[in-house]
């Protein structure tokens, strides 16, 4: 699971709360890190999260995980990162890690279609560093894609809902197996917090993640 935060903040080690319900149902969570800000503009926010999932592939297993059997996601920022890494094929390559292993992804309130950049956080992460067009989930779709699970909200108005509507529709285009689910009334954060027990009644976000984890493995 890959946090968010604009590219700019967020720590791992604030999103305990994913991994204690997700590995409840018996799953092994690892919460991944990146660099932020200035030292992780673009490509570098790719480069981490491909260096995090070289890192599973090849350790998971110490854990009790199996490395054939990887599903990436993040929330927010978290989500491009957890969806481009695996669509772009230059980032699993680079780590070391055979598509096939990835058996699916799950995007959160992801930013996948935000080219001209026109925020200041895109700017300063994309823009900034002389990012195009090719930075975008929505231009890397190709068949053969995992399994995706992509989640946003109506009410959400920081990651408009239609980042995840066009990425299900470039999916649906090559055949690649997409579920989009649209939650009324939640805000950007709450997508994430309805994974922690204190929100769980906001939306069935737990609930649709572990099932979609279960159909994946």
């Amino acid at each position: 699971f890959i946090h968010g935060g604009s590219w700019a903040s967020g720590d791992p080690a604030d999103y305990g709360f994913v991994a204690r319900n997700i590995a409840a149902q018996g799953y092994v969570v690892v919460l991944a890190g990146y660099r932020l800000g200035k030292a992780g503009r673009y490509p570098g926010m790719l480069e981490d999260t491909a260096a995090d999932i070289g890192w599973v592939y090849r350790n998971i297993a110490r854990y009790g995980g199996d490395p054939e059997r990887l599903v990436i996601s993040g929330h927010s920022a978290g989500a491009y990162n957890a969806v481009q890494a695996v669509l772009d094929p230059q980032w699993l390559a680079a780590a070391g890690v055979p598509r096939d292993a990835i058996r699916g992804v799950i995007g959160l309130s992801g930013p996948y279609d935000f080219y001209p950049f026109d925020t200041d956080s895109t700017r300063a992460a994309f823009g900034s560093a002389g990012a195009g067009p090719d930075s975008q989930p929505v231009n890397t779709v190709t068949p053969g894609a995992p399994p995706m699970l992509l989640i946003t909200s109506s009410a959400d108005t920081v990651v408009r809902p239609y980042n995840t509507e066009n990425l299900a529709a470039k999916l649906r285009e090559v055949g690649a197996p997409v579920e989009a689910e649209n939650y009324e009334g939640l805000s950007h954060e709450n997508v994430v917090m309805a994974l922690s027990k204190p929100f769980r009644g906001k939306a069935p976000v737990l609930d649709r993640s572990v099932r979609f984890l279960d159909r994946a493995m």
